[in-house]
């Protein structure tokens, strides 16, 4: 038996430890399952754990590796999904109490690629009411392992802990409002948010269709690159999946050493306005970073997104309604407060609202594609205030939720690939991270970007200790 701790070796790391058989698969998810053992009563962000599975896995993969037939960079490797993901014969609440017992018939598209690429699935992930905003009063609130008091991020609130936690070596998310960049820039992890549509979604519990996107979050953007590698692709269940090929993102992070002439643009009025010194002090430094590395920064303009954003979130809870419709208001008695208040408003919305909005979006789509003529990437916070304690975050969504937003929205209107990545920690140890966006399909330069950054900084290796 090993007494290494494996728990925070990044996912490549872990791999290769695998395949050298350093450790064995079945030994490192025992390690891991005793971690969720004695971790997560505290944590809470398991909402189901796949113990019987996850050691079936463990010893198919193990022999295959014994044998030398190695599927990639996820043999072996332990990983955990959204409790969005249906997984065969295993509970799926979609964060809703009333379906605690649903257990569906088949995988998900993405669950059915990681089988595939022989990870090894520890269990489900805790998620807010109906992938919204606050968490259903049955399954309580996940704990941020770097301060209890600090807002996990949501709605992929146990994606963000159980990696940040060293409980899994990457998970899966999603993002309809900045549901990946929410608890990865809270807990200073890596989290990816790819093009509309390039991750299938079949077999999952929507939010709001047009909008919703599953990506990967992990350590680093090696680890991001080796899961979105397994997960991307066409789907013929999901007529939204994208037809192109996909890459292998992990191998063409060898192939950038530097950022020399990519051009980044920033727009320091946008992201300035309204903005804590802090947030602004560590993007800054990014910027410098970048520049150092060989990057051309460039001024822009960011498109105004105000006219699409007015009613933005009304556009998300009318297809929240539409989704809903079988069991709202039938079991509303089921249904949390703030979930309710934003299935209401979905119900209320007229097809003249709906329609006008959707145009102001599709407007704002063209611009933005319009900057990407002259930069290569846009960089940006993620919030543009310190990361908020729960009590902070509370009375945001009471007074004023579009602060919320207004850097995550805009990506998921455009269908933008935009990653989340550690940038430092304020004066109060407070994880904070920043985004690069880029135009549709650039994920590769993205996660090259993002892997130089992490080769000359290291917030993507902090940890925080549980004991």
């Amino acid at each position: 038996m090993h007494t290494l701790d494996y728990s925070y070796v990044s996912l490549v790391e872990i791999a290769g430890k695998l395949r050298s058989r350093e450790i064995s698969p079945v030994e490192l998810t025992e390690l891991m399952l005793g971690r969720i053992d004695q971790f997560n009563p505290r944590l809470n962000c398991f909402l189901h754990v796949t113990r019987e599975l996850a050691l079936k896995q463990a010893a198919q993969a193990q022999r295959e590796i014994g044998e030398g037939r190695l599927r990639g960079p996820l043999h072996g490797v332990p990983v955990a999904v959204k409790d969005l993901c249906f997984t065969r014969g295993i509970p799926t609440t979609g964060g809703m109490s009333f379906r605690k017992d649903f257990r569906p018939a088949r995988d998900a598209t993405v669950v059915q690629r990681l089988r595939d690429a022989g990870a090894v699935l520890l269990g489900k992930l805790h998620l807010t009411e109906g992938a919204c905003i606050e968490h259903h009063r049955a399954f309580g609130n996940p704990v941020n392992p770097w301060r209890a008091d600090l807002w996990t991020g949501a709605s992929s609130s146990g994606s963000g802990v159980a990696v940040a936690a060293g409980l899994c070596f990457a998970a899966i998310g999603s993002d309809t409002g900045g549901s990946i960049r929410f608890p990865s820039s809270q807990q200073g992890l890596t989290g990816l948010k790819p093009t509309w549509g390039r991750v299938s979604r079949h077999g999952i519990f929507d939010l709001a269709p047009s909008y919703d996107t599953l990506g990967p979050m992990a350590r680093s953007a090696a680890d991001v690159a080796a899961t979105m590698g397994v997960i991307a692709g066409s789907d013929p269940l999901d007529p939204t999946a994208l037809p192109d090929s996909v890459p292998d993102y992990l191998a063409n992070l060898g192939t950038i050493a530097s950022a020399r002439g990519v051009r980044i643009g920033i727009d320091r009025s946008y992201n300035n306005e309204g903005a804590d010194e802090r947030i602004i002090s560590l993007l800054e430094d990014a910027v410098r970073i970048f520049a150092s590395l060989g990057a051309r920064i460039e001024p822009v303009i960011f498109p105004d997104p105000k006219p699409m954003m007015e009613h933005m979130s009304d556009v998300h809870m009318a297809e929240l309604a539409a989704v809903h419709a079988e069991t709202y208001p039938a079991m509303a008695d089921d249904y949390g407060r703030w979930i309710t208040k934003g299935l209401e408003s979905g119900r209320r919305m007229s097809p003249q609202k709906y329609a006008s909005t959707s145009i102001e979006k599709d407007r704002f789509a063209g611009r933005l594609r319009q900057i990407f003529n002259d930069i290569d990437v846009l960089i940006m916070p993620v919030f543009s205030f310190a990361s908020p304690t729960w009590v902070e975050f509370e009375h945001m969504v009471e007074t004023d939720i579009s602060r919320l937003f207004r850097f995550t929205i805009p990506f998921n209107a455009s269908g933008s690939p935009t990653i989340t990545f550690p940038a430092g920690f304020t004066e109060e140890k407070r994880p904070a991270g920043i985004q690069l966006v880029g135009p549709h399909l650039s994920e590769p330069r993205l996660l090259n970007l993002v892997h130089v950054f992490q080769t000359a900084t290291d917030w993507h290796l902090a940890t925080k200790s549980l004991t």
